[in-house]
């Protein structure tokens, strides 16, 4: 989520390539934060296995789309989707429910589907998904907010690792010293990450991460119409 804006506007990357350098931070990243998400039990493992599976399909498909489409395209789109990810994760953190515990069913005819559609989304504007991941599992699947948390770090690292796959295969340029700067530098966080949130309620975890999706939104959407790094 926040990659990309960074990679365009403050390092001054094209959006073809921050999409690639986004997916390999984000996996590096991901795969990190999942560590410490296992160690808490925070991880829903058969749930995570349908919805990456699909995912990373999912995500084959986006990155030849991303081959395809203009700069500003993709970043309309990328805010576009954040804001209705941000608008669905502020209304679920708000519920009683979001802070019941505990892994729901694994329900493959809803996590492959929806799966399929998150991976080509990442795939397409580059980006590990997290911001899309978390209220698919919270509210179609009906994940407690920490259990979605955990389990997207699983799915993200998977989907994001497939991603940057495709999108070198399909002939996309990485800048190796930026990836792996701001790759060390995301690690830090996401090893910090899970005992930071054991210290913050539900509900503000949720809707703070909600209110970040929508500023970073509206931030690229403006950036954006006004022409600036497209």
């Amino acid at each position: 989520m926040l990659a990309v804006p960074v990679l365009v506007y403050a390092v001054g990357l094209d959006v073809h390539e921050a999409t690639t350098v986004s997916l390999a931070v984000v996996a590096a990243a991901a795969a990190t934060g999942a560590t410490g998400q296992m160690r808490r039990g925070a991880v829903c493992w058969s749930s995570a296995a349908w919805f990456a599976g699909a995912a990373a399909a999912g995500s084959l498909l986006g990155a030849v789309g991303n081959q395809n489409a203009s700069g500003s395209l993709l970043l309309f789109a990328f805010a576009g989707v954040m804001l209705l990810a941000a608008r669905a994760t502020w209304q679920r953190a708000g519920q009683p429910a979001a802070g019941i515990g505990g892994c729901p069913k694994a329900r493959a005819r809803v996590l492959v589907p929806v799966g399929f559609i998150v991976g080509a989304v990442t795939g397409l504007v580059g980006v590990g998904g997290g911001f899309l991941v978390v209220p698919a599992l919270a509210i179609g699947l009906s994940f407690g907010m920490r259990e979605a948390m955990g389990t997207s770090m699983v799915i993200v690292g998977i989907v994001s690792l497939c991603g940057l796959v495709a999108h070198l295969a399909a002939g996309s340029e990485m800048d190796w010293p930026v990836a792996l700067v701001m790759g060390a530098a995301t690690v830090a966080g996401a090893v910090a990450g899970p005992y930071l949130a054991d210290r913050v309620p539900l509900k503000a975890l949720g809707r703070g991460f909600a209110v970040l999706v929508a500023v970073v939104a509206v931030g690229v959407a403006a950036a954006t119409a006004a022409g600036v790094a497209v």
